[in-house]
């Protein structure tokens, strides 16, 4: 059974860092391209940012590019994201991602993160 588990949202501060994790199980993310994206209350879920199969990081969102970056460990079978120099229009429910060769999409349940002073 194909399973993605977030972590590490939370409260932070305007200017602070946060990095969430998404454990996978169920299936080895070698052969994924995996991605974040995040929802903000009364918006649409917005891609982030991807890692390709082959290690190549694509950034979708010019509001994140420079701030947030994705890693992929294959040893431990996690997807990072860290969120640098968070803003308040940061907050958002924040959802890992994975696609398969067959285009078929697996989601994590989201984790809540609140930028706020």
């Amino acid at each position: 059974q194909v399973q993605l588990v977030e972590s590490g949202g939370g409260l932070v501060q305007p200017g602070g860092s946060l990095r969430l994790s998404c454990a996978a199980s169920g299936f080895s993310i070698s052969t994924y391209v995996l991605s974040w994206y995040r929802q903000a209350s009364g918006k649409e879920r917005e891609l982030l940012i991807a890692n390709t199969q082959g290690g190549y990081d694509v950034n979708y969102a010019a509001s994140v590019k420079g701030r947030f970056t994705i890693s992929r460990d294959k040893a431990k079978n996690t997807v990072s994201l860290q969120m640098n120099g968070l803003k308040p229009e940061d907050t958002a429910v924040y959802y890992c991602h994975a696609r398969d060769s067959r285009l078929n999409d697996y989601w994590g349940q989201g984790t809540q993160v609140t930028v706020s002073s």
